[in-house]
C-alpha cells in the first residue's frame, strides 16, 4: 500500500489487484464493512450520521477520532446516545501534538533520547489525557461521554493558565 500511494502515487484499488484476499469496491464506503472499532482520520466530516448508523447496525462498539473533526455533530450524538464509546479527536488525536512538544524538549535541552524513551513518555501523556477526560466526565456525571470530560478537561487546562497569568 505504500508504495502504491506514496511512491507510484497510485490509486487504492491497485491494491486489490495484486493481493488477492483484498477486496475493493468503487464508490462503497468504509463504513460499510463490519468491525468493532472505527478509527476515522482523513476529512472533517468524513463519518456522517448514515455512517455511524451502519457502523452501530454491524456492531461497532468504539470510534476514536484520529484527526482534527472526521465526525459529525449528528454522528456524534448518535454515537454516544446508542452507547457507542467515542473518543473524540482532541483527546483521541492528541499524540501527534505531544510528540511534536516532546521533539521540542529534546531539541532546546539538546538531547537524543531513545525511541522507548519517547514512547514512554507518550504513554504517560496519552494515559493522562485519558484519565482527566474520564474524570471530567464522571464529576460532571456522564462517566462514558468523552465527549463531554474532553471539553472540560480542555477548559479547566485553558482557565487555570490563565488564572496562573493574572487573567480573572
Amino acid at each position: 500500500m505504500k508504495e502504491i500511494k506514496e511512491v507510484r502515487r497510485g490509486r487504492i484499488r491497485e491494491y486489490a489487484e495484486r493481493i488477492s484476499h483484498a477486496e475493493y469496491v468503487e464508490g462503497k464506503s468504509i463504513w460499510t464493512i463490519p468491525c468493532e472499532i472505527a478509527l476515522p482520520c482523513a476529512t472533517q466530516n468524513e463519518l456522517d450520521l448514515e455512517d455511524m448508523q451502519t457502523l452501530h447496525a454491524n456492531g461497532c462498539r468504539v470510534v476514536a477520532e484520529g484527526a482534527n473533526m472526521p465526525t459529525t455533530r449528528e454522528a456524534t450524538d448518535y454515537a454516544l446516545a446508542k452507547g457507542i464509546v467515542f473518543m473524540p479527536g482532541k483527546a483521541a488525536n492528541a499524540g501527534g501534538v505531544a510528540t511534536s512538544a516532546l521533539e521540542m524538549a529534546q531539541n532546546s535541552a539538546r538531547l537524543a533520547w531513545t525511541f522507548d524513551e519517547v514512547d514512554r513518555r507518550l504513554q504517560s501523556i496519552m494515559t493522562g489525557i485519558y484519565q482527566k477526560t474520564a474524570d471530567a466526565a464522571s464529576r460532571y456525571g456522564s462517566p462514558d461521554n468523552f465527549v463531554l470530560g474532553a471539553n472540560i478537561a480542555g477548559f479547566e487546562k485553558i482557565a487555570a493558565a490563565m488564572l496562573a497569568q493574572g487573567i480573572c
